[in-house]
């Protein structure tokens, strides 16, 4: 059984940084598209960041050149770095790797999320 356990999340001021961390088990796959989503009260939930197959990186345009999402290939444990936090990344964080150990993320398994909130 996959399971996908955050950590990292917290309180932050604007401008400040947080890494969130994602360690991944009983999952087969260590090339498949990994990444992060997040979702704020009252909204759906978006995908903020991805890493796929290639190890190349994709982002939603409110993160890019904030955000870096990175994966350690020897203990399979995902990152999102987050700098330059603005209020708006208020919200759950979950990890997400693709269910079909596919390069993109299409059918994920998700993890419980951990909580991201940024005070102006």
């Amino acid at each position: 059984q996959v399971r996908l356990v955050e950590s990292g999340g917290g309180s932050a001021r604007a401008g400040e940084s947080l890494r969130l961390s994602c360690v991944a088990f009983g999952y087969a796959y260590t090339d498949a598209c990994m990444g992060w989503f997040r979702q704020a009260p009252g909204k759906e939930r978006e995908a903020v960041a991805a890493i796929n197959s290639d190890g190349i990186p994709d982002y939603v345009d409110s993160v890019k050149g904030r955000f870096t999402v990175y994966k350690d290939k020897a203990t399979n444990i995902l990152y999102l770095q987050m700098n330059s936090l603005k209020p708006d990344d208020t919200a759950m964080y979950y990890c997400a790797a693709d269910a079909d150990g596919g390069s993109r993320c299409h059918r994920v398994y998700y993890g419980q999320g951990t909580q991201v909130t940024v005070s102006s």
